[in-house]
Order: structure tokens, then sequence, then C-alpha cells
């Protein structure tokens, strides 16, 4: 790259309305060709984002990561448009900062320990649904076990309103993903219409979580709680000031959301990878039985790296300029964060096309080469909760299951809107292990799903 400054990298000069059909028709493949071509921070014009420079390389990252909320805010559209104006997605400046602040402590510490037994349980209810010996596709249970593990960790029991919920969610969830990168019309299309019918899904969520708040508030114990509703309606601000209810609203649906299918999707690319790698799976039910986990937690994370089910992120200059290495970024541009080009580049991460876990035993990833949770102050808040339910899904299943290894090739990518899952679900073939541990737990109703978009 030129030492000296100018204005944006290159890149192509095809009308918006071209390179925003190669970019939605083909993202990955779309932005790994220009990267190709035009270098590792190149320009792209596309619809939404509007004017972008994407980034690839680690130092860049890290700038953009440590870069101040007054020069750039955070991407924009984001999964704020459907979580609510309230939702740490939306928030900016200090504003966020103050919100971030009250949603870090319920997933970190010892509070994350008292979870790991209800994730366990969730797991076991859903596995004595499975087929015995028979190829099932593993992405519905995956988004059932974290959609009600998320649910118990977040209001601390059970009963209609998780009845509820436990059915509107998933279709919620799947229906906002694509909402997420549709353009909001300015007019009222009616209740029939994508948004409306989004909006009367937000009412009826707003309504259970309405009378959840209520009994909560009117729990004599609730300072003993330690669910994360209990935690939000006691927190308090640095002034002293509580959360309002709708802002209570907006961040457990930002919980509920992000925390379970980007979770539920990382798990059914990991029983992917694999049933296709026998060595690695011997070796780490090896290590499961011996009561070990540094492998497998290797594991989790070279499945972020190979299959990041969130391919970018970035930010959105607000500022005159955005300085970025020998670039400067005018206001108005985006810059995005290529988190799979970054995953996939062989001077970041040596045969970086090979699934290799053991490059991450006694290793950590550097934060501004490994980032399928983002960075800097918007880094996942739910990070640690995410791995740790994560490590007890895999540790569970590989206790108390066997996995059938496949030559057959690997599942493709398949766009859900915002996130990218296995094509075919994580498809796989079980049989239960003849373990003292195996236990039973009586299966919970399954989510009924809302009709997509």
């Amino acid at each position: 790259m030129s030492a000296r400054t100018v204005d944006v990298p290159p890149g192509p000069s095809l009308p918006r309305f071209v390179q925003g059909v190669a970019f939605i028709a083909s993202r990955r493949k779309t932005m790994q060709y220009l990267r190709n071509r035009y270098g590792p921070t190149f320009t792209i014009d596309i619809p939404l984002f509007g004017r972008s420079v994407v980034v690839t390389e680690p130092a860049l990252i890290k700038q953009v990561f440590m870069t101040s909320t007054d020069v750039a805010s955070n991407l924009r559209p984001n999964l704020g448009r459907v979580l609510g104006d309230g939702s740490i997605f939306n928030l900016e400046g200090e504003a966020h900062r103050r919100q971030r602040k009250l949603l870090v402590p319920p997933f970190h510490g010892k509070r994350m320990h008292a979870y790991e037994s209800v994730i366990e349980e969730e797991f076991l209810r859903e596995a004595a649904s499975w087929p015995g010996n028979k190829e099932f596709a593993t992405l519905d249970s995956m988004m059932h076990i974290t959609l009600n593990a998320i649910l118990r960790a977040v209001f601390g029991a059970e009963g209609a309103e998780f009845e509820a919920l436990r059915k509107l969610l998933p279709g919620w969830v799947k229906f906002a993903s694509r909402l997420a990168t549709v353009p909001i019309p300015r007019k009222d299309l009616g209740p029939w219409s994508p948004w409306g019918r989004f909006n009367g899904y937000r009412r009826e969520f707003d309504a259970i979580v309405g009378s959840l708040i209520d009994k909560a508030l009117a729990d004599p114990h609730l300072a003993e709680r330690d669910d994360v509703l209990a935690m939000l309606l006691q927190s308090r601000y640095d002034d002293g000031s509580a959360m309002s209810h709708r802002d209570v609203a907006d961040e457990l649906i930002t919980l509920l959301a992000a925390g379970h299918e980007t979770t539920a999707t990382t798990l059914a690319w990991a029983i992917e990878r694999l049933q296709r790698h026998p060595d690695l799976l011997a070796r780490l039910v090896a290590e499961v039985d011996e009561g070990g986990s540094e492998l497998r937690q290797a594991t989790i994370l070279e499945v972020q790296r190979t299959r990041p089910v969130i391919d970018l992120m970035g930010r959105h200059v607000i500022s005159e300029s955005m300085p970025l290495g020998d670039w400067t970024i005018p206001r108005g541009y985006t810059v995005i964060v290529g988190i799979s080009i970054v995953h996939d580049d062989e001077s970041v991460f040596p045969n970086a096309d090979q699934f290799d876990p053991d490059r991450f035993v006694g290793h950590k990833p550097n934060n501004y080469e490994w980032v399928p949770f983002g960075g800097g102050t918007r880094r996942c808040p739910g990070a640690a909760f995410a791995n740790m339910e994560m490590d007890v899904v895999l540790r569970t299943l590989l206790r108390d299951f066997d996995l059938t290894t496949t030559h057959a090739p690997g599942e493709r990518f398949h766009s859900r809107g915002v996130a990218y899952a296995p094509k075919n679900g994580g498809r796989v073939r079980l049989r239960r292990r003849n373990t003292l541990s195996n236990n039973v737990v009586t299966p919970l109703r399954r989510a009924e799903s809302l009709p997509s978009a």
C-alpha cells in the first residue's frame, strides 16, 4: 500500500445496483473476489450501507475498534431497527456506555456457573426426542436448547408466559433477521405487510414481558433472584436512576434474539465439522471422558473462525473524516470489517483452509484477527455466556452420544438474512453411548414457527 495519504481505497466503478445484486446474491464470494482484485482494503457501493470501505487487515481492524465514538458510530442499518430504540444495538456514545455497564454483570463471574446446569438440563430435555441411529438436522434442536436456556437465564422460571415466548420467538427471530436488511417503508402498508406483521409480533412480545415485569416487581424475593430480568430491574445508572420498562423490554428482546440464534447456529456448524474429522472427534471424546476441556475450547474457537455465523460488522463515519491507515474516510461512509476474509487469510492463519483446532490449543487468538464477536466498545456483551453455552452443549453431546462420521462434502453456507447457517441444518446420525451419566428429561412441547418474511 502506498505511504502517501489518499481519500479512499480503490474499488469497482459499477453502479450501486449492480454491486448490490452481487453482494446480495453471494456476499462471501463477492467480498473475497474484491479483496483479491483490489487488495486487503477496498471500497464498495451497495444499497443500505452506501459507499463503504472494507478492511481485512488486523492492524486496520484494531484501528476501527479503537476509533472514538465521536468519530464513528455503530454500523447502520443493524439489528437495532428490529430490536427497539432502547436496544444496545441502537444506542450510541454515553447512552451506549451507560446501558452496557448494566448488561455486562449478569453474564460474567460466578453467575455464569449457575447457568451451566440450566443449559445441560435443556440439552437433555431436547435430546430425549432425538431419533435413534437416524439422520436428522440439528439446527432446529440447537435453537430449542439455546432459546429455552436463555429464557430461563433471563427470566429464571417457567410458566404460561414462557410457553408463549417459546412459541413466539423462533419465528420472530427468523422474521426479524430478514427484515433487518429490508428498507423500512415511509408509509404504513397495513397489518398484513411484512413490517405490519412484525409490529404485531412486537406488540405481543411487549405484552408478555410487561406481565413478567409486573410479576417480578411484586415478588417479595426479587432481591434474592439472579435471573437477568431481576438484575435489570434492580440495576441503577451512575445517577441512581433505573432503566425504563420499555428499555428493559428492548434489552430483553436483544438478549433473547441475538443470544440464541447465533449460538445455536455455531453449534450446528460444530456438529457438521466434527463428523467430517474423525481423528479430532475421537480425541474430543477421550478428553470428555477424562474430564478435560482444552481441545474442546480450541475446537469452539476454530468453528467460529472457519464458519463465522456473522461475516461482517463495522462503523459509520459521523465526523468530518476518519483516519484509517493511509486513507482518510469522509463523513457518511461505512467502514466494514470483513470477518470471514480475515479468518481465511493465510498470512494471519497459516493453512487457513484447514479445520485445525490445534492452532488454538494453549494459544488464545488475537482480538483483531479472530473477531466473531466484534470488538472494542461494541464487542458482544454475551460472548462469555455464548462460549460457556457451546462448551456445555458439546461436552454433554460427546459424553452421551456417538456421532457417526461421514465422507460427504461439507455443508454449504446458507444465508438466513443476518446469519449464515449450514445449508442442510447440520445433519448428523447419533447413537446413545452406554454411560452412567445418561439422563432423561421430559421433552418440552416444540415451539411453533411463525411464517417467514
